[in-house]
């Protein structure tokens, strides 16, 4: 049997990301048209953000622990099936109900994908080139948040919103078929997950803040960027095709803000991660005074910042939780991985959550504040592991 090449198989697994990154926050753009064709509020219309990220946080841990003894290509396959499955209903939901289910059922496959398709990444590729060959799965990620985010709010906004989720279920076809090709057959396969790790995992005091830091750091950004349509046309008065633009110029910054990230986490991690909250916090009370003037100029230049500093902490917070488990718990570091893709996503159910009580009780305007809050309880946790860390050296 021939040889698959390591690169087509991330190539296969790349696409995958690009259609679950796109589909993750698609309804960001579609907001508006959602609430239009439903007729529900503002809030309600977020829960499609929310209720994906509490998928993606139940799916990622529970199903990685079901599925330990899969065929790691089986599993890929049938992933790519459920998402397919969920964004299809989602296209042709006739009631906001069944919109949501369709988006729960694509979050289950999100949560189980980022937990096995970093390993597959790694088991395909010589150990040295392990990090780059992770790092080039996610690009399928950070091309979605540039490219799928921003083109499916296009369709939507030149045909109606159903036609974007019928786009990234072409996307997700794609992927089937690439991973049914190109994933090996027999790659490892982890094996039955010793329950035991979850009580070495949730006994351990510095994974579990680790956790925490995860959810409030990340987390804070989605009190404003689950609205940001919302404000971006509402308060800024920036017209729908430019918002597309805006929205792409967005995922530039987002990918700059990443490259950057994983630069300047690589040491002295905490630190690090305490200063880029610091300017998450302060990008976000300038998107608030911006929002407050109603300047289109600001505006856009507090949008940008936003982008380059939303996701800074990604590698940081990734490499952190690894370090910890391979310290503390080295039995567990797949099923650490997998509470800390739960984490990340207990954090966007979190930020949505409250900028969706703060939009129906006063104005889209004031998420950002409330994200500064959630951020700030990020920023008090690394202290208070910092000071966990000099007290044991």
């Amino acid at each position: 049997m021939k040889k698959i090449s390591p690169s087509l198989t991330l190539l296969a697994l790349a696409i995958n990301a690009f259609a679950i990154g796109s589909t993750e926050f698609i309804s960001v753009g579609l907001m508006p048209m959602i609430v239009n064709t439903f007729n529900i509020s503002l809030s309600q219309a977020g829960l499609t953000v929310s209720l994906y990220a509490l998928g993606v946080t139940v799916g990622a841990p529970l199903l990685t622990i079901l599925t330990g003894t899969w065929n790691r290509k089986t599993l890929m396959v049938s992933i790519m099936g459920l998402f397919i499955l969920g964004n299809l209903l989602s296209a042709f939901a006739p009631t906001f109900l069944l919109l949501l289910v369709g988006r729960v059922l694509a979050s289950l496959a999100h949560g189980i994908f980022m937990s096995i398709s970093t390993v597959i990444a790694a088991d395909v590729v010589r150990p040295e080139k392990r990090a780059s060959a992770i790092a080039l799965m996610f690009t399928g990620l950070t091309v979605a948040t540039v490219i799928g985010v921003p083109l499916g709010t296009f369709i939507g906004q030149h045909s109606n919103w159903h036609m974007s989720f019928v786009f990234i279920v072409v996307i997700g076809l794609i992927g089937l078929i690439a991973t049914s090709i190109l994933v090996p057959k027999g790659l490892p396969i982890p094996g039955k997950i010793n329950l035991s790790g979850l009580a070495r995992i949730f006994t351990n005091k510095s994974i579990l803040m680790s956790l925490f830091i995860t959810a409030f750091g990340y987390g804070g950004t989605f009190a404003a960027y689950t609205y940001l349509t919302p404000i971006l046309e509402g308060t800024f008065r920036f017209s729908a095709s430019t918002v597309v633009i805006i929205l792409v110029a967005y995922g530039v910054m987002v990918a700059i803000g990443n490259s950057l990230g994983g630069h300047l986490a690589n040491k002295n991690i905490l630190p690090a991660l305490q200063k880029m909250f610091a300017a998450l916090a302060l990008s976000l009370l300038f998107l608030f005074i911006s929002a407050s003037l109603a300047s289109q100029a600001l505006g856009l230049i507090a949008t940008l910042l936003l982008g380059l500093f939303a996701f800074m902490n990604v590698p940081g917070l990734q490499l952190y939780v690894v370090q910890l488990a391979e310290k503390f718990t080295p039995k567990d570091i797949t099923l650490v991985s997998a509470f800390n893709i739960a984490a990340f996503n207990v954090g966007i159910t979190l930020g949505s959550f409250v900028g969706g009580q703060i939009s129906k009780g006063s104005s889209v305007v004031f998420t950002p504040l409330g994200g500064i809050i959630i951020i700030l309880l990020a920023m008090f946790l690394i202290r208070l592991a910092q000071k966990d860390q000099a007290s044991k050296l």
